[in-house]
């Protein structure tokens, strides 16, 4: 498995999973294709064969238990790598990085907690997936905090809500809302945005070889809906659900009311409704809005964490 030479904190597991069982290379684009093949031939595991092997490596240090499951989830990580396609860097660059993520998850992994590999490992993946991109992509060389982060990774998802034009400025209104709920300056978004105006993404259609041989279509993975995928997907919901709940105990009833009726609930009450309910001013509303949400934030990040269910970036 190729991964490049980074990260040597990193090599010990990835050397035990090599020699424990012969792992398709990923070389470079050009045998993509032969790759994406090969990593389906690994059967999904089933829930009593992941908890054995994840106990196997926790309680010995099995290195062949943790290359069966690093290798049941590689699809996983192709899948997430191609959600990563229009950041205009190479898709087997980014499964590489997808893969160290992966090895870090099943390193990290405790079957106790009740959770899935693939739920608990597809942080890992998107983590070291987005720290290579923010590494490689020179436009956001100097969006390292938190906030730019954040706002580089949802502002293309964003836009598209917003039906946005992907290749142009942003209307104020736009921008004022994605800053908004992005709790972000407007500068930022504007900024942002241009770089990656800047940047672009490639047709699918664009031949890869100068004798027109191949195209990136051509790279597209089976959308079959994958069963590991789709367990991941269904017990991510619930965690986050969970962690919202547990979440909103640390609002008062006030803030939690305002809150839910501002921004979780699909038709939401207008500022003037609810001044007249709490007969305050709007503008007083608002602010218990922005500082609830906040407050709701900062409690959702702690207890995460806690827990360690999110990889710091």
């Amino acid at each position: 498995m190729h991964i490049g030479n980074r990260r040597s904190r990193k090599e010990s597991l990835v050397v035990q999973t090599n020699k424990a069982l012969s792992v398709p290379a990923l070389g470079g684009e050009a045998s993509l294709n032969r790759y994406l093949s090969e990593i389906r031939k690994f059967p999904v595991l089933k829930p009593d064969q992941e908890y054995m092997l994840a106990k196997r490596y926790q309680e010995h240090g099995d290195p062949e238990a943790a290359a069966q499951l690093v290798t049941s989830h590689l699809r996983l990580v192709a899948k997430i790598a191609m959600g990563y396609r229009g950041y205009g860097l190479p898709v087997s660059e980014l499964i590489s990085e997808g893969n160290i993520g992966l090895m870090q998850g099943v390193k990290k992994f405790d079957p106790e907690r009740g959770f899935r590999l693939a739920t608990y490992a597809m942080w890992w993946i998107k983590a070291s997936i987005q720290e290579f991109i923010l590494r490689s992509w020179s436009l956001v060389k100097m969006g390292t905090t938190a906030s730019q982060k954040k706002l580089f990774f949802n502002l293309r998802r964003m836009k598209k809500n917003l039906e946005a034009f992907e290749d142009s400025d942003l209307h104020p209104d736009d921008v004022k809302k994605i800053a908004t709920d992005l709790g972000v300056p407007e500068a930022d978004v504007v900024s942002m945005n241009r770089r990656m105006m800047m940047g672009g993404d490639a047709s699918l259609n664009v031949s890869l070889r100068e004798d027109g041989e191949g195209t990136w279509q051509d790279w597209l993975v089976d959308d079959r809906p994958l069963q590991d995928s789709a367990v991941a997907d269904a017990e991510e919901a619930q965690m986050r659900h969970a962690l919202l709940v547990e979440a909103m105990d640390s609002l008062n009833e006030r803030e939690r009311h305002i809150l839910t009726d501002r921004r979780l609930v699909d038709d939401p009450r207008t500022l003037e409704e609810l001044s007249q309910v709490y007969n305050v001013s709007r503008e007083r509303v608002r602010q218990i809005e922005v500082r609830a949400f906040e407050k709701l934030q900062a409690a959702i990040q702690r207890i995460a964490g806690e827990r360690h269910l999110l990889p710091a970036l």
